[in-house]
């Protein structure tokens, strides 16, 4: 019993931790995209790569403040936001995913090559860049805090209570968006662009400005992930996050303001006490070492969690809080 109690406070740490706060900027910034305006943008983790590294090259490299990073990072979202829509997003929602996944990985592989390792740091990264940050805290980053079971070094939860945040203001503007003049065009060119552009809309604008905003929504989740763990590294942001996000948006419900939110806290809380429990029991003899090892805890939670979506998407394809219309899209 006691060990299943650790589980679940381990569990409710990560849900609560800035992992979670990471893959729920991811999947609010993909429900602008995907979920409210059909675009299919399978590279959301290249914006929060471009968040991450835009605070530790800007810090590290040029010596710059903190906060400039900060602004450097979501600029440079913007602007691949711009690169990506500019000769796609006039074009079947098929180019823009293909553009998207393949921008992202290509992007990973020049940030860890040789010849950038002079400014990102290769595939060692580059690290101490968030002193500033921490400066900020109005409690000791070196103490320990317990909250609802769970301990907390001062540091950790500076960054949660700091992304939380985040979390609830960018909720609160798609919120505002969704039922302004705004929302409801982008809406409405997820079920029919043709019909809106013949209403005299600008669909490609929209398409664009939808792309924009869920990409620096995609970037303050990298830059929480860089500032939680204390580096930025390449290898950190591989395309698979991206479709975790994706997991996360699936389960809470598209087209939902707390959709991405509680789908994020879900499916870490998911995926770290399968990883938990399974060790638990492994080390208590109740899984034998010669079916499961250990080892191989890592990558059988996701098998779970795999299997567990499936059965969602069979019996509830709309997720959690979704609406079944919200998920019958037809790409174009």
């Amino acid at each position: 019993m006691g060990e299943l109690l650790d589980a679940l406070a381990i569990a409710l740490k990560a849900a609560l931790g800035f992992q979670a706060i990471f893959f729920a900027l991811l999947a609010i910034g993909i429900n602008v995209q995907f979920g409210y305006t059909g675009l299919l943008n399978f590279g959301q983790i290249a914006f929060a790569m471009l968040g991450g590294f835009g605070i530790a090259v800007s810090v590290t490299q040029w010596g710059l403040p903190f906060w400039v990073g900060v602004l450097i990072g979501v600029l440079a979202a913007v602007v691949l936001a711009l690169l990506l829509g500019l000769p796609t997003l006039r074009l079947r929602a098929d180019y823009l995913a293909i553009a998207t996944i393949a921008t992202a990985e290509g992007l990973r592989l020049l940030f860890r090559s040789v010849s950038a390792t002079s400014v990102t740091g290769g595939t060692r990264g580059l690290a101490a860049f968030n002193g500033d940050f921490y400066a900020l805290s109005p409690w000791p980053t070196e103490g320990r805090y317990s909250i609802l079971g769970t301990s907390w070094s001062g540091a950790q939860l500076f960054v949660a209570v700091v992304g939380w945040l985040l979390v609830v203001l960018a909720s609160l503007l798609v919120w505002a968006l969704m039922r302004s003049p705004w929302g409801r065009v982008v809406k409405s060119v997820r079920e029919d662009e043709d019909a809106v552009r013949a209403l005299g809309k600008n669909v490609y604008v929209y398409k664009m400005q939808a792309l924009v905003l869920g990409g620096v929504m995609g970037a303050l989740g990298g830059m929480i992930y860089a500032v939680g763990t204390g580096s930025a590294i390449p290898d950190q942001y591989q395309n698979a996050n991206t479709f975790l996000a994706y997991a996360a948006l699936i389960l809470g419900g598209a087209a939902r303001v707390l959709g991405p939110v509680v789908g994020a806290m879900l499916l870490y809380f998911i995926v770290q006490f399968a990883d938990t429990g399974l060790r638990t029991l492994i080390s208590k003899g109740a899984i034998p070492e010669g079916l499961l090892s250990a080892t191989d805890v890592a990558q059988i939670r996701f098998v779970l969690v795999g299997l567990g979506l499936m059965l969602l998407l069979v019996f509830r394809p709309q997720g959690i809080f979704g609406d079944r219309r919200e998920v019958m899209l037809d790409a174009r």
